[in-house]
């Protein structure tokens, strides 16, 4: 770990600039779990329509809009001296203002139109991940300057731990609020709440004490922009080799979504129990967030990545042989440290494999590849469920992310301690 007097040197205002965006991921991370895309959405849209596809949409759609703008705003990104005052307006109007008007939606029309709500459900979690994927590349790009590297796993770890922390409490109100409210009101007043918390967050952000980029491009059109992308797959061994490794893991996420589905199917899970799962989800997620911000920054963050392919592996086999509501819990506690790990390092890897006037290409170029299958996944697990049901989908998961997880571990190199010809 560098001195504290190193990093003030290296990075001004570092101690602002990491405690307010702490606080963003805090309360992101504290109102996104409030309507959880694993337990509450999912649980919705079931009360929408009868179609296992259309929960398999859910996770399609906020990958697709999340990870595919990403590479066409990279290049847009690396000509910004200053990054905040796009990624606040992108953060704010596209990302966080849909979810209001969705719960407003569900309010309103959830009975009388269901259909009609739940097109509005996924286009709105449609809107607002892509407002997140276009806006990321410049985000990170801003973090990277503001955060020194040596504390990003920290920053990381620590603002969803604590965000996820928080979210457990939140986790029995929102058992509280769906057992106590009828439908829709209950959903509804979920999505209210959350945007409070999502707003805080954008407030923290637009505190941000911004530097300007010591190192910028010139504009290039955007073909000969995507031209040179090639050649960055082509000089870099590991990183390619990464790419195919999280895409093989990635597809082992097909089940993911259909968790609790299958808890309400076989256990009849009330809303206590979809709160309490929920709380088990969100408590995973801040412990883990923790530990993995640590481990990242102390071992990298490939080790951190490893050992989460190996828990998404093994999440669909503990619900495969789940006997009772209880054991289907530690599917979710897997599951939390899969997802934390996603939090604190998978954007955190990418910067060291770039010099930094690379950075926002990187991150461009690895979501939009990994977006095709993480697109794919949940409707080829939506589709496994339907046909062959449920225990055929976890086993095949089982397997698909098993074999993701042995290639990460044995295949790629980690990147802080080597550099590729």
């Amino acid at each position: 770990m560098v001195p504290t007097s190193t990093i003030e040197q290296a990075v001004p205002n570092a101690h602002w600039n990491f405690a307010v965006n702490l606080s963003d991921i805090i309360f992101i991370t504290l109102g996104l779990s409030l309507i959880s895309r694993d337990t509450v959405l999912p649980l919705l849209i079931s009360h929408l329509t009868d179609s296992k596809i259309a929960i398999g949409l859910l996770p399609a759609i906020a990958s697709l809009g999340f990870y595919l703008p990403q590479l066409l705003m990279a290049n847009h990104a690396e000509r910004l001296r200053y990054k905040k005052p796009f990624v606040i307006f992108v953060g704010g109007l596209g990302e966080r203002l849909p979810y209001a008007f969705i719960g407003l939606a569900v309010w309103a029309w959830a009975v009388s139109a269901p259909a009609a709500t739940l097109v509005i459900l996924l286009v709105g979690i449609g809107v607002a991940t892509s407002s997140a994927g276009i806006a990321t590349p410049a985000w990170y790009d801003m973090i990277a300057k503001v955060i020194p590297v040596q504390r990003r796993g920290l920053w990381s770890g620590l603002g969803h731990g604590v965000g996820a922390l928080l979210g457990v409490g939140g986790a029995w109100f929102v058992g509280q609020i769906l057992v106590r409210f009828t439908f829709p009101n209950n959903f509804a007043l979920l999505f209210m709440l959350a945007t409070i918390f999502i707003a805080i967050s954008w407030t923290s952000i637009a505190l941000t004490k911004e530097p300007p980029s010591t190192a910028t491009k010139a504009r290039v059109p955007l073909r000969y922009y995507l031209r040179q992308l090639p050649s960055v797959l082509a000089r870099d061994r590991n990183y390619r080799r990464f790419l195919v490794s999280r895409t093989i893991v990635n597809l082992g996420t097909m089940a993911g979504g259909f968790f609790i589905v299958y808890g309400v199917q076989r256990f009849a899970i009330d809303g206590e129990g979809v709160g309490l799962l929920t709380g088990v989800l969100i408590g995973s997620v801040a412990l883990m967030n923790l530990v993995w911000g640590l481990v990242g920054d102390h071992f990298g963050h490939k080790t951190v990545l490893t050992t989460a392919a190996f828990a998404v592996c093994a999440a669909p086999l503990a619900a495969f042989f789940a006997p009772n509501p209880f054991w289907l819990a530690f599917t979710f506690v897997l599951m939390g440290s899969y997802q934390a790990a996603e939090q604190t390092s998978a954007l955190n890897i990418i910067l060291e494999f770039c010099a930094p006037e690379d950075r926002p290409t990187y991150i461009g170029l690895t979501n939009t590849l990994l977006a095709p299958v993480l697109i794919v996944a949940p409707l080829i697990g939506g589709a496994l469920a339907t046909l062959f049901g449920f225990p055929a989908l976890f086993l095949v998961a089982t397997l698909v992310a098993g074999a993701g997880a042995l290639t990460l571990a044995l295949w790629v190199r980690e990147p802080r301690r080597v550099s590729d010809s």
